[in-house]
C-alpha cells in the first residue's frame, strides 16, 4: 500500500506563549531537539519498510508558506506539497484538501505537526498493523495507551477485535472529569485519543461527502479553482470561505461505522503546555530541565526556557520561567494550562489601547 503522509500545520500554539505565537507557532520552533517540532514530524515515516511512502502534502496557514519551505529544505526533504489555506476551518476540512490532492488509493497518514513521538519502532508496528483494514475501506485512529487519569485529551472506548491488536471504536469521549478518567483508565478498555489517523483517500472523502455534504462542495471547488506555484497550492478563497468548520471526529469518525482504533505505547505528547514539555524534556540534577541559559541554585522541578538572559533560581521548586522575544512569564508547575487566560488578557488589553 502506498502511504502518503499528510502534516497538519494550522494550529496557533497560543497555550507556549510568550515562545509560540501566530506568526511563529510551536510547530515551527525547536522545543524538544535540535531540529522543529515540524520537522521531526517530517521525517517520522523515515525506516518505514512495510509500505511505500510517498511524498507529504502538508496543509498549513498561508502565512507560514516561507518558513516551512525553509524548513523542509533544511532536511532535504525535497518533494512535498503544501496547501495554503486561505482561513482555518478546523482539521476535517483541512484532511479533504489532502485527499484530494492525493491518489483515490492513497493510504493518508494523518498526523498533527506538533506532537512528539519518541518510540518510532512502536508507532511504525502500529501502522502496520493497521493497514489491512484500511485496505478494506475502514477509518483508523491511534489510540495512546494511558498513563494515568489525564483530563486533558479525549478518549477512545474500544470493543471488540477486529485485526492484530486492533479493535473497532465504540464510542469517542469528550475530555472527562477526573472521576470518568479514574473510572475509564480502570475499565481498562480507553485510550487517549492522538489525533493521529490512517485511511484510503477515498473512503474519507466518500464519508465527508454522506455527512458532510456542504463541506465536501466547498473543499471539492475550492481545490477544483486552486492556483499553484511550485510545491505550493492555494485553494479558492472564495470557496473555502464557504467552507463550514469542523473537527474530523465530529464531522466523521464519530458517525463511521467501520471505525477502529490501534493502541500504542510510543512516547507520545501534544506538548499542549509547558508542564508537558517539562514531562518530555531531559532533565539534569534535581529534574529541572533547561534551554537556554539558566543557573539553578538548590531549585527542583523547574523548567527554565530562555532565548538570552540568564535565568537564576535559587532555592525554588516547581516553577515554570519563559524568558522570550522580550517577555518574561513565572507560573507554578501544575498551573500552566492558565496560559489561556495570559493570551485572552492580552488580546483584551490590545483591544482597550487600540480604542484609545
Amino acid at each position: 500500500m502506498h502511504i502518503v503522509p499528510v502534516i497538519l500545520s494550522g494550529g496557533s500554539g497560543t497555550r507556549l506563549w510568550p515562545v509560540s505565537k501566530p506568526e511563529r507557532p510551536k510547530q515551527l520552533l525547536p522545543l524538544t531537539a535540535d531540529e522543529t517540532m515540524l520537522q521531526l514530524t517530517a521525517v517520522r515515516t523515515q525506516g518505514f519498510g512495510a509500505a511505500s511512502i510517498g511524498r507529504p502534502i502538508l496543509v498549513s496557514n498561508a502565512a507560514h508558506a516561507d518558513i516551512i519551505d525553509e524548513q523542509l529544505q533544511q532536511i532535504n526533504i525535497g518533494d512535498y506539497s503544501v496547501i495554503l489555506e486561505p482561513i482555518g476551518r478546523n482539521t476535517a476540512p483541512a484532511i479533504a484538501l489532502a485527499a484530494l490532492e492525493a491518489q483515490p488509493s492513497d493510504a493518508l497518514l494523518v498526523m498533527p505537526s506538533d506532537h512528539v513521538i519518541d518510540d518510532l519502532p512502536a508507532f511504525h508496528d502500529a501502522i502496520t498493523r493497521a493497514l489491512p483494514l484500511v485496505a478494506q475501506g475502514w477509518l483508523i485512529t491511534f489510540g495512546i495507551e494511558p498513563e494515568g487519569p489525564e483530563t486533558g485529551y479525549g478518549y477512545i472506548q474500544m470493543g471488540q477485535a477486529c485485526g492484530d491488536q486492533v479493535n473497532k471504536v465504540v464510542r469517542f469521549v469528550e475530555k472527562p472529569d477526573v472521576a470518568d478518567a479514574e473510572r475509564m483508565l480502570t475499565e481498562g478498555d480507553h485510550a487517549w485519543n492522538a489525533g493521529i489517523f490512517l485511511f484510503r483517500a477515498d473512503a474519507y472523502l466518500a464519508a465527508l461527502k454522506r455527512h458532510q455534504p456542504g463541506m465536501m462542495a466547498a473543499v471539492r471547488a475550492s481545490m477544483e479553482q486552486a492556483k499553484r506555484d511550485g510545491p505550493r497550492i492555494f485553494p479558492d478563497a472564495t470557496a473555502f470561505h464557504s467552507c463550514p468548520s469542523d473537527s474530523v471526529d465530529y464531522a466523521i469518525m464519530e458517525r463511521e461505522t467501520q471505525v477502529a482504533c490501534v493502541p500504542v505505547a510510543m512516547g507520545w505528547s501534544d506538548v499542549g503546555s509547558w508542564d508537558s514539555l517539562h514531562a518530555v524534556s531531559n532533565r539534569c540534577t534535581d529534574e529541572n530541565a533547561v534551554r537556554g541559559d539558566a543557573l539553578l541554585l538548590g531549585a527542583r522541578n523547574c523548567l527554565v526556557h530562555s532565548d538570552g538572559p540568564r535565568v537564576t533560581l535559587v532555592d525554588v521548586d516547581d516553577l515554570i520561567v519563559v524568558v522570550s522575544q522580550g517577555e518574561i512569564m513565572i507560573l507554578k508547575r501544575g498551573e500552566s494550562q492558565k496560559v489561556r487566560k495570559v493570551t485572552e488578557a492580552l488580546k483584551a488589553l490590545a483591544a482597550v489601547t487600540s480604542s484609545q
